[in-house]
């Protein structure tokens, strides 16, 4: 671990910064996840759906940086290649072939949806250690996504 300016315990420190390592990884996976659902979604629902997945790219990609700059903060490298993304994100990967517009929503609230379970293991990492900064980023993060959730969701109801 590198210098810090946070005042917890390197261990601590080491603890929350893995579990931020592990929701960057989780991140990446999920963007690049989405990005796929956007640049083939077909269908009726393109032209909803078209624009509302890259607004979930690009708030994902705002709050994955923004959790790769805070493990550094506290002191660790991140890791985010897309070998190492790809050997340890705990999402499941896309489907290969998937146009249908209705098809990408089920996949992708059930892809967030582990995403935020990842999430909120990070988040009680932080609040064991009594991490505030890092657990309101996280409690963010789940906010933000759990809306975009219940979207695709709302989307699939009748």
């Amino acid at each position: 671990m590198h210098t810090s300016p946070n005042p917890l315990p390197e261990s601590a420190r080491r603890e929350i910064a893995a579990a931020l390592g592990d929701v960057l990884v989780d991140g990446i996976d999920l963007h690049s996840q989405i990005k796929v659902a956007h640049w083939n979604v077909k269908g009726p629902h393109f032209a909803a759906l078209h624009p509302l997945f890259e607004s979930f790219a690009v708030a994902l990609a705002g709050h994955n940086d923004a959790v790769a700059e805070r493990a550094v903060t506290l002191g660790a490298l991140v890791r985010g290649s897309a070998r190492h993304v790809a050997a340890s994100s705990r999402l499941p990967d896309y489907p290969d072939g998937v146009t249908r517009g209705l098809e990408h929503v089920r996949l992708l609230a059930d892809r967030i949806e582990a995403y935020l379970r990842g999430v909120r293991q990070a988040r009680a990492v932080a609040e064991k250690h009594a991490d505030q900064d890092t657990f309101d980023l996280l409690t963010e993060i789940v906010t933000t996504h759990e809306k975009n959730a219940w979207f695709l969701r709302a989307s699939l109801e009748d």
